[in-house]
Formats: structure tokens, C-alpha cells, sequence
């Protein structure tokens, strides 16, 4: 069986004490494993550990060097340049295409899960 799987089985076992919503919980990740989505996300993750263990600093530091450009055009967007403009009667903003929010949550959504995962399988093994 899939570690990603295992884990999943294991947190539905210990989180969810009703018998009927954890056997639905179950019966929902053996679909979503079924459906091959689970594997998808287990290479994402495998390859993102991968850059993040490599030697070579711009390669373990693209992403989260990207992951903070786009942040810091969020933060220009949403906060610098409102208050800009109330201030001073002047702001900037940078252009966020559709891609780029995409971009930026699949980053965020693959760096909560992989870290979310690494803590899990580091409890489970007790280290």
C-alpha cells in the first residue's frame, strides 16, 4: 500500500470516532487513491523533498524563492498600495494574472501538504 495511504488510514483512525464517518472517510480515500489523484500528489511531494535535499542552493531554493516573489506582490497589491493610496494619493500594483494565483496556491497547497505529511510520519515512527 501506498505511505501516503497508510498515513491517511491511520490519522481517519485516530481523528474520527464515529464508526460511520470513519469507514465513509476510508471508503473516500480508497476512491481518491483509486482514481490515481493520490499518486499525482505522492510524486509532487517526492519531488519537491527531492529539490529541497539537493546540494545545490538554487535548486533547494527556487520554489521558496519564487513562492516569496509572488507573496511580496500579494502583500503590494492588498496592502502597500491601499495604504499608499490613502496616504498619499498614489500607489503601484503589479499585474497577478490568473496563472500566477494558481501558481501560487498549487505552492502553497504542496508546501502545507508535504509538511503536513512529514510531521505525520515523523509521529507515527516516533522520531
Amino acid at each position: 500500500m501506498i505511505p501516503l495511504i497508510e498515513a491517511g488510514l491511520r490519522i481517519i483512525d485516530k481523528i474520527i470516532p464515529d464508526p460511520e464517518a470513519k469507514a465513509e472517510a476510508t471508503r473516500k480515500l480508497l476512491e481518491i487513491q483509486q482514481a490515481g489523484e493520490l499518486a499525482e500528489v505522492e510524486a509532487a511531494m517526492n519531488v519537491v523533498v527531492a529539490e529541497a535535499k539537493s546540494e545545490y542552493a538554487l535548486t533547494s531554493q527556487w520554489r521558496p524563492i519564487t513562492m516569496l516573489v509572488f507573496t511580496a506582490i500579494v502583500a503590494n497589491n492588498y496592502i502597500i498600495a491601499p495604504y499608499l493610496a490613502a496616504i498619499f494619493g498614489w500607489s503601484v500594483t503589479l499585474e497577478m494574472p490568473d496563472q500566477l494565483w494558481n501558481l501560487l496556491s498549487i505552492g502553497i497547497g504542496g508546501y502545507v501538504v508535504g509538511r503536513s505529511s512529514e510531521k505525520a510520519i515523523k509521529n507515527w515512527k516516533g522520531t
